[in-house]
């Protein structure tokens, strides 16, 4: 019996729009002994629903595009009993996540790196219930993750998110929560708070490699609080032009289970994208749930 796969495809992804190089990539899995089965997005929603439709049938699902486009197929993927292994092609403007997994960013070289991975399990996320692959994040620039326009992204990559993310500066302003991470619980405003499982976060939040480990069952939280004085606040601006996130100004801590309250929601983004916020959001790690061909 021929092997199966599903090809995930967000045309609209990245600095180009070109397709050209996939044919390169579907020739190469149909030499490996796979029927291939195209599927191109048009719109929100449409790789998880091709996910959930049809991928129990398939041994492998692919996907090319960005980190968006990656958290649809995860979340299809997480509602199949028994999910298919899982390759990425990454095709996106920023995509944080395929530079912490080192993935080439050559089609061709991404796929003949999932035709040859053995498959390795690794972390996923849920906000309250909902998958997300790499980060849920709230704060300052956060709104830039979901508003810069496609256009801007695919023409500047990541400065996009920092320009858009410029814009409200002037109307930054502290987000009031109680954090309880582990046992351990924080309260007051906050500027910016991110769970991620990844090294970079939209080009704004860099962490070294030894600090992240995509299989261990942790997250990385980073909770900036309000500077209530003009130290405080030359402490946090030296923690993040250095990115050095073990100083006083911020918190930092490597936790599994966060269970984030406020008195009124607020919006957050997954992956990039946005993420409706509640008043009581429970956030937990799934260790090693999907097995990604990296």
């Amino acid at each position: 019996m021929a092997k199966t796969l599903m090809l995930i495809v967000n045309p609209r992804a990245g600095r180009s729009r070109s397709l050209a190089p996939l044919l390169d990539v579907i020739s190469l899995f149909s030499d490996a002994g796979y029927l291939v089965s195209l599927r191109q997005t048009t719109s929100q929603g449409d790789a998880t629903r091709f996910v959930r439709e049809d991928g129990a049938a398939f041994d492998r699902i692919v996907c090319y595009g960005g980190d968006g486009t990656l958290n649809e197929v995860v979340t299809g993927l997480m509602s199949l009993p028994a999910p298919p292994l899982l390759g990425y092609i990454p095709g996106g403007s920023t995509n944080d996540f395929a530079a912490s997994l080192h993935l080439p960013d050559q089609p061709l070289e991404a796929a003949k790196q999932i035709l040859n991975s053995p498959g390795r399990q690794l972390d996923v996320g849920t906000f309250n219930g909902r998958p997300f692959v790499y980060v849920a994040s709230f704060g300052a620039f956060t709104k830039a993750s979901y508003s810069a326009p496609q256009s801007a992204k695919n023409d500047l990559g990541h400065l996009a998110y920092i320009l858009e993310g410029v814009k409200d500066l002037s109307t930054l302003r502290p987000y009031e929560a109680t954090v309880t991470a582990d046992g351990e619980t924080f309260s007051g405003g906050f500027l910016f708070g991110a769970v991620t499982n990844a090294t970079s976060v939209g080009g704004l939040m860099k962490l070294q490699e030894e600090q992240v480990v995509l299989d261990d069952g942790l997250f990385e939280l980073l909770l900036i609080p309000n500077p209530k004085s003009a130290l405080e606040l030359q402490a946090l601006l030296r923690s993040l032009l250095l990115q050095d996130f073990s100083g006083d100004g911020v918190i930092f801590r490597h936790v599994s289970n966060i269970v984030v309250e406020t008195p009124e929601s607020f919006p957050w983004t997954l992956d990039g994208e946005y993420g409706p916020g509640e008043e009581r959001i429970e956030i937990r790690n799934l260790r090693q749930k999907l097995t990604f061909l990296l």
